[in-house]
């Protein structure tokens, strides 16, 4: 600051159009991604190193950049990990993103304060207390039907103190766990959220990405949305013609007509009530195709909570 009070601006660190070097070779363990100018693909900053708008912590290891030494500019961080995001299990503390095997039974990963375990292997009903109707049975013991043996088996793995809720669905005798989906990425425009679920062949523990298109960009949206008369709230709306989607320079093979979340007039924001997964495919010029799951909005809310799309401490 200056004698007069005054804050020098911040250093522009992001100019374009993107001009790129040679993609960079990082050292092991170091993730390649993109930078914050979304631009050119970088060697992400670790623990402890300075960090800025283009210069982003590595994501994968649960790093943020922290501005708070430099206010009131809040344009030069340092690297530092997300500890709120964490896991405890019995004592024992756990990194987000952190895979862990706290017993020969089931392996575990921890994602932002959640716990979701897979079983090694699908544990044998020791204790039944009845047998089944083909197999052999001892005398007084009771004879059981699938749908018992099945309730039998949902209940043995209630002991597993790493479920922290029950399974809801069993496929492939597999137990079905899923977080919640982020909020997306973006207000306007094609974004992308994610989840961690267990629903795959191989019933592991792994991140899984969709699209999410919650409004047009529009310059003004109150122009394009019309909010019935008496009314503060339009929770949907949908533009007048199907339109194709674009996503990384490229575009879908089909035209939609979305529905979107619409405006409010008072403080209130509208956000996803209801939606469904469909699958769409993009065609990239001279490049081929490439197809992505896409959140489906079938209906919207409007709420006085309104938290910014990738803000990790909306919630805390």
């Amino acid at each position: 600051p200056s004698e007069t009070g005054e804050v020098r601006p911040r250093k522009e660190v992001c100019h374009w159009p993107c001009r790129c070097p040679p993609v960079p070779t990082c050292t092991p363990g170091v993730s390649l991604v993109k930078d914050g100018c979304d631009c050119c693909k970088v060697c992400a900053k670790q623990s402890g190193e300075t960090c800025n708008e283009a210069d982003v912590c590595d994501p994968h290891k649960g790093l943020y950049c922290n501005y708070s030494e430099d206010e009131p500019r809040y344009e030069t961080g340092v690297c530092a990990y997300l500890v709120a995001v964490g896991c405890e299990l019995n004592g024992v503390y756990y990194l987000n993103g952190q895979t862990f095997q706290p017993n020969p039974l089931y392996k575990c990963l921890c994602v932002s304060g959640a716990i979701g375990c897979t079983p090694v292997f699908t544990p044998r009903l020791a204790a039944s207390p009845c047998a089944r109707v083909t197999g052999r049975k001892k005398p007084g013991q009771p004879s059981c039907g699938p749908g018992q043996h099945k309730q039998l088996q949902s209940t043995n793995y209630r002991v597993l103190s790493a479920y922290r809720s029950l399974p809801l669905v069993l496929k492939n005798k597999c137990l079905v766990q899923a977080t919640p989906w982020t909020p997306c990425s973006r207000t306007c425009g094609m974004g992308i959220s994610s989840r961690v679920t267990n629903e795959n062949r191989k019933c592991e523990m792994k991140k899984e990405k969709r699209l999410c298109f919650i409004q047009p960009c529009l310059t003004n949206v109150l122009k394009t949305v019309k909010i019935p008369k008496g009314k503060t709230c339009q929770p949907t709306f949908q533009l007048p013609t199907a339109e194709k989607l674009f996503f990384s320079g490229c575009s879908t093979t089909q035209s939609y007509k979305l529905t979107f979340c619409g405006v409010c007039l008072d403080k209130r924001c509208c956000i996803p009530n209801k939606s469904k997964m469909i699958t769409v495919q993009f065609e990239c010029p001279n490049e081929g195709f490439f197809k992505w799951k896409m959140m489906w909005i079938t209906s919207c809310v409007c709420q006085r909570i309104c938290n910014t799309p990738g803000d990790i401490f909306s919630e805390l």
